[in-house]
């Protein structure tokens, strides 16, 4: 993906959207094509980190067990400690947790409790303290880096459509840093295709509150003269007028038969 094509893009994206009393995000739109989403291997969900911060605010939960309480509670927005796993027996209250939260992590002591105690909530979320995200800490770990690279990371998933949206800036941004995301999400997303490039349909950029532009449209509309279909697509619409003239006057000469019978019989 060319840089000087996103550029351009993300330039028309801010100029055509309007503006609002809050920091919008840039937010990416990856349309894919040619997958069986009922296939396992046909899905996208994984986690990538970013090099740049998209300015969103993260919350992070930690599961700990009471040696790690104090540096979890340094940086994570919210601590439960072992012996409170007992209070979330209720499905709403694991519910209202999951919601709260964007991440979980979790000591890797009590990573089987928690499991028991969270895993049918959390798991289907893809918010379970994750190994390979570096989500399970073992004891004594230093949380503050990995509360950093969390920041800076996202899932990308396709749930039950083939797209992949996400949130790659906000609009004080710079360019720079939102090309730099907007590259490394469409890399990591291509590298999980079956056909890379080719299970590409489109790829869009938007603000929250603005319409979506498609990265290089007018670059290909030059090349295939896109503008010409749309000289024919007008034609059409003017012909078909024509078409329903030729059946109204044919309906007056059905209609003038039946009433010189109705005339008839008054006559005798």
């Amino acid at each position: 993906m060319d840089k000087e094509l996103i550029a351009s893009t993300l330039k028309k994206v801010k100029e055509n959207s309007p503006k609002k009393n809050f920091k919008q995000s840039i937010d990416l739109i990856i349309n894919l094509r040619g997958l069986d989403l009922k296939k396992t291997e046909h899905n996208v969900n994984i986690f990538t980190t970013l090099h740049q911060d998209t300015g969103k605010k993260i919350s992070i939960c930690a599961f700990v067990a009471p040696d790690m309480e104090s540096k979890a509670k340094e940086v994570c927005d919210e601590t439960i400690l072992l012996d409170q796993f007992e209070k979330y027996k209720n499905k709403s209250e694991i519910k209202k947790l999951a919601n709260k939260h964007d991440f979980f992590v979790a000591q890797a002591s009590v990573m089987p409790k928690v499991a028991t105690a969270f895993g049918r909530f959390l798991g289907p979320k893809g918010k379970m303290p994750n190994p390979k995200l570096g989500s399970v800490l073992p004891q004594n770990a230093n949380i503050k880096p990995l509360y950093e690279k969390l920041k800076r990371t996202i899932n990308l998933v396709t749930k039950n459509e083939p797209t992949i949206k996400c949130r790659v800036g906000q609009e004080d941004t710079t360019d720079n840093d939102i090309i730099d995301n907007i590259l490394t999400v469409y890399n990591s997303t291509i590298q999980k295709l079956p056909n890379e490039k080719q299970n590409v349909k489109s790829v869009m950029l938007k603000l929250t509150m603005g319409p979506a532009f498609v990265l290089g449209k007018e670059t290909e509309d030059k090349k295939t003269g896109k503008k010409a279909t749309k000289i024919k697509s007008e034609q059409k619409s003017t012909e078909k007028p024509e078409t329903q003239e030729k059946p109204e006057k044919e309906k007056p000469k059905k209609e003038t038969k039946p009433k010189e019978n109705k005339k008839e019989p008054k006559k005798k």
